[in-house]
């Protein structure tokens, strides 16, 4: 390839780089080529969505069916992901979404296929039937496809969302609070993967949001240091502070290749440009005994016994629902707090 490219065989394109057998070093080299300006920034993940659609669309001989699936993936799934995204990249997560949802819409309509129904045709006994068959696959993930039928009035069946009642492990605060201990005062730890499990432990951010901070999201001045994880900037304490100026100051990625600048990604990764991956990040954090899903939802549920849930949601970068959602969990529902200051306020005596 980089003979070719040299040579002036094969041009110094995306496209002319698609048309290569998908690899990791092909990936590396891409990116590459991007960090020193030799190629433009694009969004991998949404052309790996796009490609992905594309070669999936074109594999399904019914025209009808194939149709149907252009509609739910392209106009209903994508058009939804670029929304929510707002001009920021796809995330590995997104793509696996989308693929799975997709090959569950697939196998939804090919069993229907197999037993000569269509979405028209299958009726609610139909539907009980596919949930309970244990050759069908992707039964669960197959009810955002119905949902989806069924509100462009394209089936009349229907196939009710799972809704969530609170985390499925024990909360165990006091874990929490050692792991924390340990990341605030144990120098032997590497500085980026305390301050990333603090993060976590503390103000209960993902490991794909914690690895998509960039060095604006991070204020240091003479007055302290803030993170934005959300529309309000929060301020850190010592030693979460101190940990923060450090990383920020001596970022250093796997890889140096490209680099003309220094890194804009608060926790670089392992191709030039790029933040460390996800499923990084995660490994990296079950290294120190730490459980994501588990630390966050412990840390999730005392914040909200503390916090009201639009400024819970407004400086953590989460959704206003899930915040109320996990107020009420908690039994920390602060419009009735609210109203019980309000009853003791008219009851005071007068000063």
């Amino acid at each position: 390839m980089l003979a070719d490219l040299a040579a002036g065989r094969r041009p110094l394109t995306h496209q002319a780089l698609d048309e290569l057998p998908n690899s990791q070093p092909l990936a590396h080299r891409r990116q590459v080529l991007v960090s020193v300006g030799a190629l433009p920034e694009r969004d991998e993940h949404m052309v790996r969505i796009e490609r992905f659609l594309a070669s999936l669309l074109a594999s399904q001989q019914d025209p009808d069916q194939r149709s149907l699936l252009h509609r739910y993936t392209t106009w209903h799934l994508v058009r939804r992901l670029r929304s929510r995204n707002n001009g920021r990249p796809a995330t590995p997560q997104q793509f696996n979404s989308i693929r799975q949802h997709t090959h569950a819409a697939v196998a939804f309509l090919g069993w229907l296929a197999t037993h000569n129904l269509t979405l028209v045709t299958c009726g609610q006994g139909d539907l009980d039937r596919w949930l309970t068959d244990e050759s069908a696959t992707y039964r669960w993930t197959a009810g955002h496809f119905i949902r989806w039928a069924r509100t462009n009035k394209l089936t009349s069946i229907h196939a009710p969302a799972h809704r969530w009642s609170g985390p499925t492990q024990p909360l165990d605060d006091q874990h929490r609070w050692d792991n924390a201990r340990r990341l605030l005062h144990d120098n032997t730890l590497k500085s980026e993967d305390r301050l990333a499990g603090l993060l976590l432990l503390l103000y209960a951010q993902r490991p794909a949001a914690i690895s998509r901070l960039t060095t604006a999201d991070v204020e240091a001045d003479d007055q302290g240091v803030r993170v934005h994880l959300g529309q309000a900037p929060i301020r850190l304490p010592d030693p979460v502070a101190a940990l923060a100026r450090a990383v920020a100051a001596n970022r250093k990625g796997h890889a140096t290749i490209g680099a003309l600048t220094p890194s804009p990604w608060l926790f670089p990764g392992g191709q030039p440009g790029r933040p460390i991956s996800t499923t990084q990040l995660t490994q990296r954090l079950n290294n120190l005994g730490i459980r994501p899903n588990q630390a966050r939802s412990t840390a999730l549920f005392q914040l909200a016994t503390e916090i009201p849930a639009a400024i819970l949601a407004r400086i953590l970068g989460i959704h206003t629902d899930v915040a109320v959602a996990w107020q009420r969990l908690s039994a920390g529902d602060w419009a009735n707090y609210a109203a019980e200051v309000s009853r003791r306020s008219r009851k005071a005596p007068a000063p």
